[in-house]
């Protein structure tokens, strides 16, 4: 099989050929919609395929029908076909340049399936002499169309779908995220603009492409993208990592947004690492109370953990992305390509959350890093780092898409946050957040083994994996100046601090500590571990 096919795929063939089973499988295990373009002609007429023949011919109906089809491809969809929307020459002009899978099925198999499928209007009277006749009549036509033809048997439409998708271009991965506002996190490369043009509303005009300093380049590149889609587009700045998270960086970007006449069907793109993310998202869920929001993370750190999940937020003089909202992008952009150019200890920061998803949800994730070269863990073009950056962005997925405002399930990706903001509190910053994160996630497993939540050997596992990716698993500073940081963590309630543990690898709680308790367990760690 040489046909390398990528979204929108379109399938046609005859009556009964099994183009909308077989589609809806193939959309589900890509993680894109399913356009049946037949529901689509129901939807617009508000009656069905049998009733718009009845009542505006076979001439009405494919007139519907072609415009059900333009509106479908210009979607990032599995896209299922009416057996005779080929007959209609404008199908045929849009299906050009097209990937199209050709579903044929013998004939005998064919009567069987649509013998007595009444909804049929061609088929109604004598099904075995019309399909001779539509065969005779549209296989050129589907010939004429098709990138790749399939035989299709009376076996499962599984085995059909299971053939479709080997023949899928990889190019990009879809992860999708639920709740009241879903969206797609896209992984893979090339073409950002046409990705970020695609979720916008037919009425926007203007594109505010926030993005760090360092991202210059990449970000007049973004522009030439979408100005050439006919979009008008301000670049904006802002001071890198967390300096750029404060509210003189937020009011500088409201001015350029009001000065640039960001309205309210327009959008703000986020162009940059975590911080960008986060900031640039306030930005977005702030003015005129919300405009769409599109996250395009060059760090391996953002595209696992802040690019996703709608969590924005800027650093006050007492803690860490305290000032806030919840805001979901319309799509998050995870373009491999940003990586290349990333600083090998920023892409091992990055490692500290995809191996704190493993421990809490995700056991794979640990045995992929075990298992996996040091080079590969570390090399943008590696199957296995893509592996771990789709397996990390589908854990997030889960639990934010069952818990978007962090009522409850959501805590449990705080998993070693504790610690480690108040770590980066109070160093001021310098430290890489995975970084911090890895020796947040060490001292939680510490904590719990106090406990009996984890054993010995478990607590081994985590300083081996964090160790194995080259990140720090303990730290040296004053326990009183953490214990005051850790105070205005998120998770206090009632003065007292609230820990993300392990009860078992996999099996996070959340869980009321003394302040004693965690004293002692951080002088273990001054200790090493013993």
């Amino acid at each position: 099989m040489t046909a390398r096919l990528r979204l929108p795929v379109v399938l046609v063939g005859l009556p009964g050929a099994g183009k909308s089973k077989v589609g809806r499988l193939v959309a589900a295990d890509l993680g894109a919609p399913h356009v049946d373009t037949d529901a689509l002609v129901e939807a617009e007429a508000g009656m069905s395929v049998a009733e718009v023949f009845a009542s505006e011919g076979e001439e009405g109906f494919r007139a519907r029908e072609a415009r059900a089809v333009e509106r479908a491809l210009g979607m990032r969809a599995v896209v299922s076909l009416g057996g005779g929307a080929v007959v209609t020459p404008r199908v045929r002009e849009l299906l050009a340049g097209h990937d199209v899978v050709h579903l044929d099925v013998e004939h005998d198999e064919l009567v069987r399936r649509t013998s007595r499928a009444s909804h049929r209007p061609l088929l109604r009277d004598d099904p075995a002499g019309a399909l001779r006749r539509l065969r005779a009549e549209r296989s050129p036509l589907y010939e004429q169309v098709e990138t790749l033809r399939l035989r299709s048997d009376s076996g499962p439409a599984r085995d059909v779908a299971d053939r479709i998708l080997e023949a899928v271009d990889p190019a990009w991965g879809r992860v999708r995220v639920g709740g009241a506002a879903p969206y797609d996190v896209l992984i893979g490369r090339g073409d950002q603009a046409g990705l970020v043009t695609e979720v916008l509303r037919p009425e926007a005009t203007r594109v505010l492409v926030v993005h760090a300093r360092a991202l210059e380049g990449p970000a007049r590149r973004l522009a030439r993208g979408l100005e050439d889609r006919g979009l008008a587009v301000s670049l904006a700045d802002h001071p890198d990592a967390e300096a750029g998270k404060t509210l003189e960086a937020v009011a500088r970007l409201w001015d350029e947004a009001g000065r640039f006449r960001l309205g309210r069907a327009d959008a703000v793109v986020a162009l940059g690492g975590g911080a960008t993310t986060d900031m640039a998202g306030f930005v977005a869920a702030t003015w005129l109370r919300g405009v769409d929001l599109v996250n395009i993370p060059t760090t391996l750190l953002a595209m696992v953990d802040a690019a996703i999940g709608g969590k924005t937020g800027i650093n006050t003089a007492t803690g860490k992305n305290l000032v806030g909202s919840f805001h979901s992008p319309r799509r998050v952009v995870c373009d491999l390509t940003m990586l290349e150019t990333l600083p090998a200890a920023d892409l091992r920061a990055g490692l500290g959350e995809v191996v704190k998803c493993g421990f809490i949800d995700d056991p794979r994730i640990l045995d992929l890093v075990e298992g996996a070269g040091d080079s590969e863990l570390i090399d943008p073009g590696s199957s296995v780092l893509r592996e771990l950056i789709h397996r990390s962005a589908l854990v997030k997925a889960r639990v934010v898409g069952a818990d978007l405002t962090e009522a409850g399930l959501r805590e449990i990706l705080n998993y070693g946050h504790t610690l480690a903001h108040a770590i980066e509190r109070c160093e001021d910053y310098s430290w890489r957040h995975g970084d911090a994160v890895a020796v947040g996630c060490v001292f939680a497993a510490r904590l719990a083994a106090s406990r009996g939540m984890l054993s010995q050997a478990e607590v081994d596992r985590h300083v081996g994996l964090f160790s194995r990716v080259g990140l720090p698993t303990s730290y040296e500073g004053d326990p009183e100046g953490l214990l005051d940081a850790m105070a205005s963590d998120k998770k206090v309630r009632g003065g007292v601090l609230r820990f993300v543990l392990l009860d078992g690898l996999q099996r996070p709680v959340v869980e009321p500590v003394a302040a004693d308790e965690v004293s002692a367990v951080l002088e273990q760690g001054a200790r090493g571990g013993q």
